[in-house]
């Protein structure tokens, strides 16, 4: 069988993009799940819940597929802070207008933010992928079989995939079943991007990160960052570029900085070489820490760090 010139022109120029949204608890390992399907780090991780706090976009462009993943804040109950209540609003906005849902949850544990967010899916007409993520971690497979069923049984899944978001098994799954959902249409960007996010957002993101690793359990969660000034010099193939760290008690600003500025000075350091992994130039970065008090319930604070952004 021949195709005329423009049926075989419409062929090659037929595209298929969609949106997939990652939803689950905090710290089920959403962002280490777009991360290692995309092939690159575009979502900052760490061990410490509600590291993602903003919707990321991780784009996955192969061939005339592209599939658009939206990493999300984890669902979280407990709203004591303004940043809360938008974390959830932005976790619960990113439904909207979806082809597929990957839903994660922590290998066999079942809390009540995984049944929150179950609720929400099922006033959705989405189809929904169930994610069991850290596997690994189980010796018995038995249990996993086990909550895979009693999980199941709470809701109708097109699949329920046992994976590990940190060593990529079952992955290639989760590509598969993104790939049938993509509905035809135009590619949104071009093939080489891989993230929406501005290099500005990128920067503040990564010193978040090393701040999250390098500081105490409760201190990452009164803490963000905040570019200033994001500046290329191509005379010299530079980036200069100077960060606030907000904190919310001057003993937490004691606690970044460390003794004789070591603690700061380490952060600074490997929040550079991932930058210059990242940008491919060298980095000169300044990081002040400032005392702002009450941030995370400071509408006014909270819009100008991009909180508002999706709603």
């Amino acid at each position: 069988m021949y195709l005329a010139s423009n049926d075989r022109m419409r062929v090659l120029e037929e595209e298929y993009c969609g949106f997939i949204t990652i939803v689950g608890a905090p710290n089920v390992g959403k962002s280490t799940l777009l991360n290692k399907i995309l092939g690159r780090k575009v979502s900052i991780t760490s061990c410490k819940p509600q590291t993602t706090r903003h919707r990321i976009i991780g784009i996955d462009t192969k061939g005339s597929h592209q599939a658009i993943y939206v990493d999300t804040p984890g669902f979280y109950t407990e709203e004591k802070y303004m940043i809360n209540r938008l974390m959830n609003c932005v976790a619960s906005c990113s439904l909207n207008g979806v082809d597929l849902v990957f839903f994660l949850t922590d290998s066999i544990r079942w809390g009540i933010n995984d049944e929150v967010i179950l609720t929400k899916l099922k006033k959705t007409s989405l189809p929904v992928v169930l994610c069991i993520n850290k596997v690994e971690s189980i010796r018995d497979k038995n249990q996993v079989m086990e909550h895979m069923k009693a999980i199941s049984d709470k809701m109708e899944f097109i699949d329920v995939v046992p994976i590990s978001a940190k060593h990529g098994n079952n992955v290639d799954i989760l590509r598969k079943h993104a790939q049938k959902f993509l509905p035809k249409a135009s590619h949104y960007f071009a093939k080489e991007h891989v993230t929406d996010r501005s290099q500005n957002f990128m920067a503040s993101e990564i010193l978040r990160e090393k701040l999250m690793r390098f500081t105490g359990d409760e201190l990452p969660y009164s803490l963000t960052v905040q570019i200033e000034r994001f500046n290329y010099v191509p005379s010299t193939d530079n980036l200069h570029i100077h960060s606030l760290i907000l904190v919310e008690r001057n003993s937490h600003k004691k606690i970044i900085i460390g003794k004789g500025g070591t603690k700061i000075k380490l952060i600074g350091r490997e929040a550079r070489f991932d930058m210059e992994a990242l940008f491919g130039c060298r980095v000169h970065l300044e990081t002040w820490v400032k005392v702002q008090l009450n941030w995370r319930n400071d509408e006014c604070m909270l819009r100008s760090l991009g909180y508002f952004d999706y709603l």
